[in-house]
């Protein structure tokens, strides 16, 4: 079982060009990789209802996952068993656009990073 299509907000999409400005990172897939990183590290899951909204971004699972799509989608079906989730179809896409969201809303806030330095600082934070 795989995920298709990985869909983002309007709001989301705004976010993303200002991420793009501020690192210089040129594909919105890195980003959300990025994004998605950030918030699993959450020991919280996100809340649903954060990610409804006009449609904004669309992109296939191969494109947000590139060669590690394996490797995220491992991720997320972890985090779905460790937050007492399902790991169906439905779940999973589910889970994964509240993730995104979530990760891009934290990285585009005011105090978030202002470039690629800052962004691979915060990350290194996170995890270490």
């Amino acid at each position: 079982m795989t995920i298709e299509t990985v869909r983002l907000t309007a709001r989301a999409r705004n976010q993303l060009v200002t991420l793009k400005r501020r690192t210089g990172i040129d594909n919105w897939n890195v980003i959300c990789r990025w994004a998605f990183c950030v918030s699993i590290a959450e020991p919280h899951p996100p809340r649903a209802g954060t990610a409804d909204g006009e449609p904004g971004v669309e992109m296939t699972w191969r494109t947000f996952g590139g060669e590690y799509a394996d490797i995220y989608l491992g991720l997320l079906k972890q985090r779905c068993l460790a937050d007492g989730l399902p790991t169906d179809h439905d779940s999973l896409v589910e889970s994964l656009k509240l993730h995104i969201h979530r990760g891009i809303g934290y990285l585009a806030n005011r105090s978030g990073p202002q470039n690629i330095e800052e962004l691979v600082g915060l990350v290194v934070h996170e995890v270490g």
